[in-house]
């Protein structure tokens, strides 16, 4: 792991530590067809960037606000008390605190937030919760905590490698979408330059044999391990076997398929040494975002969207020769 850049999936275990730590088929939307979920999931909400408010240094988010435009924010991460009880980073209670302070701050500035469940490290809920029902129960406490219209499930790591886990969530994903009409749900997942691996397929497949009317199926194309050309090439050619996937699994077609589908990416520098996602690269993706009204172009994370002070990269900045935000600026101009 390529630790100078902590990666796009690290939640903490600890926050005290400082370390890095989805009704049946014929029920799910029709081919081109409009729901309430892909009204709410244009605009602004399409366009929510990461931040992590345990983690990086991170900015106040009405500033980022202020000077970018962005109005949404995805704010990370949600994780397991080591029980089936979701807390912010596993430790910090949903409500009372400068978590839901800063959401409370958020929405008065005229925003809103999308909550991110899982991250790559720490306790997950899809695997300490045992039973589907039991985590629709989970995420329905982080639900009606904040009255949400969003939410994120970032599967990785282990809850992503086990196939019960990952039918877990996806059942728990269609609890939580039948008993609060309008949610939007996102999943998001790891890729390969070519589209989702064996269990991202799977998890897809899952969803669409559940009847999980999911709104946002994301990938994640940083951390690939070996590419071939510019980052912004190897997102589109991701996301164009993303869209495959998911129009095989639900049906769909070609332009429904692109709707279901979002990207998060990376700024600057990842983990992997020959990767750097550059503006450039966030532009070419803004492109293909607006040519095929993909429901989600966010990244991570805003904590890192500043140059650093001296090289390298790291958790409060991307690596690269920037303006400050330069990468946030991007992704504010996507309206879905």
């Amino acid at each position: 792991m390529f630790t100078a850049a902590p990666p796009r999936r690290l939640a903490p275990v600890l926050a005290g530590l400082g370390c890095l730590l989805l009704p049946l088929i014929a029920s799910a939307p029709k081919a081109g067809a409009a729901t309430a979920a892909d009204a709410a999931a244009s605009g602004a909400m399409a366009a929510a960037p990461y931040e992590y408010l345990g983690w990086g240094n991170p900015q106040k988010p009405t500033d980022v606000m202020a000077a970018t435009g962005v109005k949404w924010f995805t704010l990370a991460f949600v994780l397991s008390d080591g029980g089936c009880d979701p807390k912010w980073d596993g430790s910090r209670a949903l409500t009372g605190g400068s978590d839901e302070s800063a959401i409370k701050s958020i929405r008065g500035a005229g925003g809103d937030v999308v909550v991110s469940v899982g991250g790559w490290s720490g306790n997950k809920l899809g695997e300490k919760c045992t039973s589907a029902s039991a985590l629709a129960g989970a995420y329905q406490k982080v639900i009606s905590a904040y009255h949400l219209k969003a939410l994120d499930i970032d599967i990785e790591a282990t809850e992503f490698s086990n196939a019960t886990v990952r039918q877990r969530v996806v059942g728990a994903l269609k609890i939580v979408k039948t008993n609060n009409p309008g949610l939007v749900t996102y999943v998001t997942m790891g890729t390969t330059p070519n589209g989702p691996d064996v269990n991202g397929k799977d998890l897809i497949k899952k969803g669409a044999a559940a009847g999980l009317a999911n709104d946002g199926w994301t990938i994640m194309p940083f951390d690939f391990g070996s590419h071939s050309g510019s980052m912004g090439s190897a997102t589109v050619s991701a996301l164009e076997g993303l869209k495959a996937a998911v129009k095989s699994a639900y049906g769909y077609s070609d332009d429904a398929a692109y709707r279901h589908t979002g990207v998060s990416s990376m700024n600057g520098k990842t983990d992997e040494a020959d990767e750097t996602v550059s503006t450039g690269d966030f532009q070419t993706i803004l492109g293909y975002a607006r040519q095929h009204h993909l429901a989600r172009f966010t990244f991570w994370a805003v904590n890192r969207d500043r140059q650093c002070s001296s090289g390298g990269a790291g958790d409060s900045c991307g690596g690269v020769g920037q303006s400050p935000y330069a990468f946030t600026k991007i992704v504010a101009q996507y309206a879905g």
